[in-house]
This record gives structure tokens, C-alpha cells and sequence, in this order.
């Protein structure tokens, strides 16, 4: 089949194969003076009819999508002449990529922002997901009361007696119980690969402003300050906390604060071993030992150990 065209019809795109008379040269055969295509015909009169009608493309009904797209691309009609034409044809259009100039970051982009470019950015992928899903369960197990009794028993003060001096006891106030819990330390683990990620991501996008504007970035940027604020928290309070030291010895003070007129500075042995608040050691000790051997029925039955010295001050 042969056609015939006016030059000036094909020079009105010269950036297509047959508008630019070098890229047509290879196709052209002297000994006929014509240009030797060995192309589909039927595609071709949609070609022709292209450059006739000043740019309108007719697919013929009988030529199947794909193919038509591969003669438009062998005609080199141009990308933007060709999404134009998807468009008409329904097609959805593809949002444009923005990528990075330098190779590294090009690469690192596209692992982390787009998981269907390689294997290794599906494999990041797959591991975000995981990091998310544990991150959500450990959320949900911390609100388990049997959890929570853990916890607060951990975070309890403990009391440690004096070995040495009588009637001493030590309140240790609690270390920095969260390094401790296994909860806090699998969502730091969390943590921070959300913070490696999106470190990678800001670093390596092409855009810092397009970073900022988008929606997850700034949802992903606020769902990990919470953390940072809660560990800091803890921080400042294991850092004001002093361990705190109650010593009660006999005879060193009364009640009303006042020095014991009894107390003659020399160590003897408390009277009771439960409490000795106002005793007096050794001027009275034997009338102090009568008047609190009287003991209630009930202190009786309890060992002869009183809660309170029957006589505070003597």
C-alpha cells in the first residue's frame, strides 16, 4: 500500500520520525524515491490522518490498545502527544515522580518512599509494617492491669533497715524504673527505627518544602514526640530524685524537739524494740521498765510488744 503526503504536511511536528528529515533518512529508499515502512497499514492511517489533521489521533476499532501505543512510540510522536491521548482514552494520569539529583540519595528515595521500584525497598517495606504492628501491640498490652501491677510494683519505694544502728530505717527512692520495663525498651527499639526513617527520608527527598507539606510526614513527626517527652520527663525526674534517709534513734530528741534532759550522751540498748519516740535511758530505765510491763490483755496475746511506750516523757 503507498500513500502520498506533502513535505510540508509531515514538517508540521519536526520532532517526530517522519517531520525530521535525518531520523526519516534511514527509512528511505532512492532507487523508488519513496520511504519504505514495514509497519501495520491499519495503524498507519491513524498516523497519517495525525499529521493531515493537525493532531488528532483516531485509534481504528479493530487495532488493540497496546499495540496502537507501540506504533505511536515507534513514530516518535512525542510522550506528551501520547499521555494526552490516554487521557482521552481514560486512562489515569500518572503523577510525576520527583527525584533527587545526586545517585545515593536517588536511590535511598526511592527504597524508602517507593516499594514497588526494587526487592530491597519491599523487604523496608515489610519491616516498617512489623515495626508498626509491634509498636501498636505494646501500646495495647501496657493497658492490661496485669501489666499495670507490674509495673507499680516495680516503681514502689522500698524500706531497708539499718543493719547496724537501732530503730534506723532507709526509704530508697525508686531508680529509673522505665530503662527496666521490657515494654519501654521494645518501643525504643521502635522508636528508633522511625526516627532512622524518616531521618533518610528528610535527607534524600528532592523537595524539603514538598517533605514538610505532605500530610503523613508531619503525622509520622508528631507520633514520635510524645515519646522524646515522656523519656525526658522520667529523666529530669530519676535526676531530681535523692535517695531519703528517716534515722530515729532513742533519746536524741522529744516530741516538742527539745533535747532529753535524761540523756546523758552514752549508748545503751532501747527499751523497745518497735519504737522508742521520748524515752529516756538511764536515770529511769528501771521505772520506765515497770510502768510499761503493764501491758493490755490484747498487747499480751500480741508478744508484749506495744505499738507506744506507755510513758512518752519522764
Amino acid at each position: 500500500m503507498r500513500y502520498e503526503t506533502q513535505l510540508r504536511t509531515l514538517a508540521q511536528f519536526p520532532d517526530s520520525l517522519l517531520g525530521d528529515p535525518r531520523r526519516r533518512l534511514r527509512y528511505f529508499d532512492p532507487t523508488r524515491n519513496e520511504l519504505f515502512l514495514d509497519r501495520s497499514r491499519v495503524c498507519f492511517d491513524a498516523v497519517l490522518y495525525f499529521y493531515q489533521s493537525g493532531g488528532r489521533l483516531r485509534r481504528p476499532a479493530n487495532v488493540p490498545l497496546d499495540v496502537f501505543l507501540e506504533e505511536l512510540r515507534f513514530y516518535e510522536l512525542g510522550e506528551e502527544i501520547i499521555d494526552r491521548y490516554k487521557e482521552d482514552e481514560g486512562f489515569a494520569k500518572e503523577e510525576e515522580r520527583l527525584l533527587p539529583a545526586g545517585e545515593l540519595q536517588r536511590r535511598l528515595w526511592m527504597l524508602f518512599e517507593y516499594p514497588e521500584s526494587s526487592g530491597g525497598a519491599r523487604i523496608i517495606a515489610i519491616v516498617s509494617v512489623m515495626v508498626i504492628v509491634i509498636s501498636i501491640l505494646i501500646f495495647c498490652l501496657e493497658t492490661l492491669p496485669e501489666f499495670q501491677n507490674e509495673k507499680e510494683q516495680r516503681e514502689r519505694s522500698t524500706t531497708v533497715p539499718h543493719p547496724t544502728i537501732a530503730n534506723e530505717t532507709i526509704t530508697v527512692a525508686p531508680g529509673f524504673a522505665p530503662f527496666q520495663d521490657p515494654f519501654f525498651i521494645v518501643e525504643t527499639i521502635c522508636i528508633c527505627w522511625f526516627c532512622f526513617e524518616l531521618l533518610v527520608r528528610f535527607l534524600c527527598s528532592p523537595s524539603k518544602t514538598y517533605f514538610f507539606k505532605d500530610v503523613m510526614n508531619t503525622i509520622d513527626f508528631f507520633a514520635i514526640i510524645p515519646y522524646f517527652v515522656t523519656l525526658g520527663t522520667e529523666l529530669a525526674k530519676d535526676k531530681g530524685a535523692q535517695p531519703s534517709e528517716d534515722v530515729e534513734e532513742n533519746g536524741e530528741d522529744n516530741q516538742d524537739g527539745t533535747p532529753d534532759p535524761c540523756d546523758d550522751g552514752g549508748d545503751h540498748d532501747p527499751l523497745y524494740g518497735q519504737s522508742s519516740r521520748g524515752t529516756c535511758r538511764p536515770l529511769s530505765g528501771a521505772l520506765l521498765a515497770g510502768l510499761c510491763s503493764a501491758q493490755s490483755p490484747a498487747d499480751q496475746r500480741l508478744g508484749g510488744h506495744l505499738g507506744e511506750p506507755l510513758v512518752t516523757q519522764v
